[in-house]
C-alpha cells in the first residue's frame, strides 16, 4: 500500500478526528486480535503509534509478513479424538502453556504507562515467554521481578566490547536464561512512514521525554554504559563467537532470514534462531517472515529450535508456523495495541484470543499437541 495514502487514512481515523466514547470498554469484548488495533491507535500519541506502526521504504515488507500466510493452506483432517488438546511447549528448559510469545519491543511506555510492567504481568498471568528489549522503559530487574521469573533479553549490542561484555554480565547475574543477539539492524534502516506521522504530532516532546526523543543513553540498560553506538555495521560471526564464549545463557540469534545464515549459525553453535525481518523493519526484501521459515528449517535440520516472527495475528497463522518447523511464534504489534489500549488485561486477551484460535485450528486439524503438527497438514 502507498506509504502517503496509509498516512492520510490514519489522519482520517487519528485520535484528533474521533473520540473514544464509541470504543468497547472491556478488551474481553473483542473478538479478534485486530479488533484490538484501532482502539490502540485512537489512544496512543500519532509520534508514538508512528514508531510502532512504521515498516521500512514502502512499507512493502510489512504488509508481506501478513500476505505471505495467504500463499500456505491447511489440509484438515478428520475423526481424530481432539477432545483434549494441550497448546504446551518445552523450550529452552521451560514448560510454556502455549507456542506464541512475546517478543522484545521497546520504550512501551510510550504506548501505556504500565510499559513492560504491564506486559510483564499480562505474560505472568497467561505463563508466557517474554523477551525484555535493550530500549526497554524498565530495567531488567523490575521487569522480572513483575513477571515472576527473569524474562529473555534481546540485545542491540553496542559497539564497545567492553560495553556490551557489561551488559551481558548485567542480565546473566539477574538470572536471564536465555541471549537474544538482533543482528537484523547493523545495516540501518529507512522508517518513511514513521517520519511522515510523526509531522503530525505537534506536541512538544519533552511533556513526555525528559532527555528529548531518541536518546538511547538514558534507557535504564545503557546505564552506567558508555556503547559507543549500537548495532555495528561491521559486526561479524567473531562476534557472535565473542558473545558465546563470554556467556553461560544460551545464545540465540535474531533476525535470519536466509539457509546460508543458517546453516552458519549452527557452525558457530548458537543455541536457537529468530526468523525475523523486525516486523518489517529492517531491510525492504518485499518477503514475509514466514516465506523465510522454511529454507532456514531446512538448513537447521532440527539441530536447533527455530523461532519466527512477523505479521502473526491469527491461530491459523501460528499453526502454519509450527507445521513448517518452527518451535514458537513471536508476537509485536499484537500485544502492544493490546497494552496501549487497555493495559494489562488487553495484552492478556491478546495472549487469550491467540490460543483459543491455535487450539480451534489444532482440533479442527486433528491435532492434539503440538507435537502433532507437521508439514503434511500444509499445502504450498
Amino acid at each position: 500500500m502507498n506509504s502517503r495514502r496509509e498516512f492520510l487514512s490514519f489522519l482520517a481515523a487519528s485520535p484528533l478526528a474521533f473520540s473514544q466514547s464509541d470504543a468497547p470498554a472491556n478488551p474481553k469484548d473483542l473478538l479478534s486480535v485486530l479488533d484490538f488495533e484501532e482502539i490502540a491507535r485512537r489512544t496512543i500519541p500519532i509520534a508514538h503509534w508512528a514508531y510502532m506502526t512504521t515498516g521500512v521504504d514502502d512499507d512493502a515488507t510489512l504488509h508481506a509478513n501478513r500476505e505471505g500466510f495467504k500463499k500456505f493452506q491447511l489440509r484438515p483432517r478428520r475423526l481424530v479424538d481432539v477432545s483434549k488438546v494441550d497448546t504446551g511447549i518445552d523450550l529452552f528448559g521451560t514448560r510454556w502453556e502455549s507456542p506464541v510469545y512475546i517478543s522484545a519491543c521497546g520504550s512501551q511506555r510510550a504506548f501505556h504507562a504500565d510499559g513492560e510492567l504491564g506486559t510483564a504481568r499480562a505474560a505472568r498471568a497467561k505463563n508466557a515467554a517474554q523477551m525484555l528489549s535493550t530500549v526497554s522503559s524498565n530495567p531488567y530487574e523490575a521487569v522480572a521481578e513483575a513477571l515472576g521469573r527473569p524474562p529473555w533479553f534481546q540485545l542491540y549490542a553496542p559497539r564497545k566490547w567492553d560495553a556490551a561484555e557489561k551488559m551481558i554480565r548485567r542480565v546473566e547475574a539477574a538470572g536471564c536464561p536465555v541471549l537474544f543477539l538482533t543482528v537484523d539492524q547493523n545495516g540501518g534502516r529507512n522508517t518513511e512512514t514513521q517520519k511522515r506521522l510523526t509531522k503530525a504530532d505537534t506536541r512538544q516532546c519533552s511533556t513526555c521525554h525528559q532527555s528529548g526523543a531518541g536518546d538511547t543513553t538514558k534507557r535504564p540498560m545503557y546505564s552506567g554504559v558508555e556503547t559507543g553506538g549500537v548495532n555495528s555495521p561491521g559486526m561479524t560471526w567473531d562476534f557472535v563467537d565473542s558473545v558465546k564464549n563470554s556467556t553461560k545463557m544460551k545464545l540465540v540469534l535474531k533476525g535470519l532470514e536466509t539457509r546460508e545464515d543458517a546453516a552458519l549459525a549452527c557452525e558457530h553453535g548458537v543455541d536457537g534462531i529468530v526468523v525475523s525481518n523486525h516486523g518489517g523493519r529492517a531491510e525492504e526484501t518485499g518477503r514475509g517472515s514466514i516465506e523465510c521459515l522454511p529454507e532456514v528449517i531446512e538448513a537447521v535440520k532440527g539441530r536447533i529450535p527455530v523461532l519466527v516472527d512477523g505479521g502473526f495475528r491469527r491461530g491459523t497463522d501460528v499453526f502454519k508456523a509450527l507445521a513448517m518447523g518452527a518451535r514458537a511464534v513471536g508476537i509485536g504489534r499484537p500485544y502492544l495495541w493490546g497494552l496501549g489500549a487497555f493495559g494489562q488485561p488487553g495484552v492478556e486477551q491478546v495472549l487469550d484470543i491467540l490460543r483459543a484460535e491455535l487450539t480451534l485450528t489444532m482440533r479442527q486439524c486433528g491435532t492434539a499437541s503440538i507435537s502433532d503438527i507437521k508439514r503434511s497438514f500444509l499445502v504450498g
